[in-house]
Parts: C-alpha cells; structure tokens; sequence
C-alpha cells in the first residue's frame, strides 16, 4: 500500500494505537475501508458516514505491536509523568516534538494515554477542567518573561504547580534560537514546583509550535494546574495562542511610543486582559496615561458589556501582581460557572485539529512526486515572467489532486 508521507495516519494503519483490518479498496471512491474490533467505518471522503462509533478506547487499547523497548519507554514515560517527574515531562514534550515518524507515532500513543488520565480527573472533579490555561503575549520589551517569573513565584508560593511554555522566534536562516526566556527567569526556573520549558517557533506563522497544544495536554498530565503560555509576540502569534487557551493577557509596555498606532484592532478584540507592565518609579506616569487611552479605546473596539479590565501591574515591585491575579481568577470562575470555559475548550479542540491537518496537507504537498518533479520548472517560468503565479498554482494543484483521486 502506498504511504503518504505526513499523512501517513489517515491513509494507513497505525499500528501502535490500533488493530486496524485492512478491507478491499471501494472501487467507486478510490479509498480503503478500516474496521475496528465494535465497529466498521470509513476514511474520510467516502459517501458513508466517517469514523461514526470510534471511540478514544477503542483507538487506544490495542497496542500489541509495539517492540518490547517501545512499551518499556512508553510505560516508564507515563508512569514518571502522571507522578509528576520534571524530568519525564521534559522526554515526554521531546518525544512529541519530534519528526521521526515512528517517534511521533509513539508520542500519539502517550497523547491517548495521557488524555485518558486527564478525562478520569475532570469527571472526578465534576466536568469541570483541572488547570487553568493563560496565554501571554506582547510586543519585545513588554517584559513578558519579568511577568510570569513574579506571577510564577507567587502562585507557587501559595501551593500551586506552574507550568510555562515559552515560546521564542527561530531563525529563518539558519533554524536556530536563542531560547532565553528561561534564562531570564532564574527564581523560578530553580522552584520544584514550577516547570519551564522554552521551544523554537521553528518556523511557525502562529509564533506558537505546532507541538503547543500537545505539550499543554502533558503539563495538565503531571499534575501542573497552571499553564502560562508565553508566546514570540509578533505577527499572528497573539492570535495563535488565543485559540489554545482559557484566558488570553495582554501586556503592553508604558513607553513604546503611540502604542495604539502598534497594536492590531483584532489582537485588542481577542483580549480578556490588559496589562500595563513596568508600572513603577518614572514610568508610572505614563503607565497611567496608556491605562486611559486603552480603557477609552476599548470602549469604541468592542461594543460588550463584558469590556476586559486594563490594569496596571510592576514586575519589580510586584504592586498589582496579586490584583491581576485575582482578576484572572474571577474570569475563570465565572467563565466555568456559565459553562464558557468548557465551551471554549470543546471549540479549540476542532481548530487545533484542522490547524494540523493544514500543516499536514500542506507537508504532503511539497513531498508529493509530481508537485516535486513540476514544482522547478514552474518556479523558474514564474521568475521569468512567463507564467502567473496563480496558474503555476492551479497546475500544481491539478497535478497533485489527480495523482490523489
């Protein structure tokens, strides 16, 4: 059977989650038919209805084709994970983030495994949701890492576990990044009860990796009932981090020129908090002044009687820091009390899954043997002006999907 490169676990068994049985092609689709152990279904394109019945423990249960040193590694990951070892978390997040395809076949088996857990503990606790998910983002210099080191220590100090996922920009020549947030945080990087984990964008539009998601799912696993995302805070990252978390923080520094003219309408539409940071000595004039014009702005930008606080906070005086806090706390409570929340969350599961199949998609393109055997020649008539960028797409296109059908 041909395999699709990145898309390999919707086109063939996965051996590691399932006990897939392989049917006869349907000749008038051109796709194959899957049943499992309950129930038969189809892959997706079909005339029947898809994946109807499958359940998380029937993909999860049969697991019998993993090596003997597979299981002694998925089980000593789990194991160390779901007791809380930083250390386990931190292979766990790696095996996730890897691109060696049985290696991501083998972190999707943790996922299952850890996502169960997860499950057990929200229905333990009423439905309700275990951690409390925030994302921060910001322009450079708004002094994000500064904010979550104080916010960190504080809440760790008052008998939570705190997980921050810090993501910065990679190089777009050579693929590297500095990783320094963790650097930055030196107090809170040596507390037990805190976890930090810097990642490459790697290329990432969102400014968020695509493994974010995975990494929050691993956090909430060991035991971390408070997730911090810092993100790049540039481009689309604000809007990225948004569709992955309960409450999205905005923090704007007081002397960055007409901050206004800097901050995009829709990443202000997307806030549930504004906070102005670096409030204190000669700053606290302006950090005032920036408090008023966003107040008034948001007025005019959203046009709710749920208008999100702007708030004033200093990293080095921590004056503010238990007021954001609290406000943060009041917006997860009301928000888990009017179902919001886990509304929210259900909605971020099916964007999180189309935001990989895009990724997915768009890697089985660039490998697909026509576009690769095409993709040269129409790129040098696109720079010799012979060809329209948008007909070089549409030849492209055809030849991939024809090849597919």
């Amino acid at each position: 059977m041909r395999r699709f490169g990145p898309l390999r676990l919707f086109y063939r068994p996965l051996p590691a989650v399932t006990n897939f049985i392989r049917t006869p092609r349907c000749l008038h689709q051109g796709v194959f038919t899957v049943s499992f152990p309950c129930c038969q279904s189809v892959i997706v394109g079909h005339s029947c209805h898809p994946w109807r019945g499958v359940s998380s423990s029937v993909v999860s249960q049969h697991i019998q084709d993993l090596s003997g040193p597979e299981q002694r590694l998925l089980r000593r990951l789990y194991d160390g994970l779901i007791s809380g070892q930083r250390a386990s978390l931190a292979e766990s997040i790696t095996l996730v983030e890897t691109q060696h395809p049985r290696r991501k076949e083998l972190a999707q088996v943790l996922l299952h495994r850890v996502l169960a857990h997860r499950r057990q503990q929200e229905r333990s606790n009423e439905g309700k949701p275990v951690a409390f998910r925030v994302g921060l983002s910001g322009p450079p210099g708004a002094g994000k890492s500064s904010f979550i080191e104080v916010v960190g220590k504080m809440l760790t100090g008052r008998g939570h576990k705190v997980a921050v996922l810090a993501v910065d920009p990679s190089s777009c020549t050579t693929g590297g990044s500095l990783l320094g947030d963790k650097t930055r945080m030196t107090e809170l990087s040596r507390d037990m009860n805190a976890f930090i984990r810097p990642s490459p964008t790697s290329g990432t539009l969102g400014g968020v990796t695509r493994t974010t998601n995975e990494a929050v799912v691993l956090c909430e696993g060991a035991g971390y009932d408070i997730v911090l995302i810092e993100t790049v805070g540039v481009g689309q990252s604000e809007f990225a981090v948004a569709d992955m978390v309960d409450m999205f923080v905005l923090l704007i520094p007081p002397a960055g020129g007409d901050e206004l003219q800097g901050i995009k309408r829709g990443i202000i539409e997307r806030a549930d908090l504004v906070v102005v940071t670096k409030s204190d000595g000669d700053l606290v004039v302006p950090a005032r002044r920036i408090q008023a014009e966003y107040t008034s702005a948001l007025k005019l930008l959203r046009r709710s009687s749920a208008l999100p606080l702007v708030m004033r906070a200093s990293s080095h005086t921590s004056e503010g820091i238990p007021e954001v806090w609290a406000r943060m706390q009041s917006f997860r409570d009301a928000a888990l009390a009017s179902g919001e929340l886990q509304s929210r969350r259900r909605d971020q599961q099916k964007v999180w899954m189309w935001s990989l199949i895009q990724e997915n998609v768009l890697s089985h393109f660039h490998n697909h043997p026509r576009v690769k055997g095409a993709l040269p020649h129409l790129e040098e008539q696109v720079t010799r002006g012979d060809l329209s960028p948008g007909l070089a797409a549409d030849l492209l296109v055809k030849a991939f999907s024809k090849s597919s059908s």
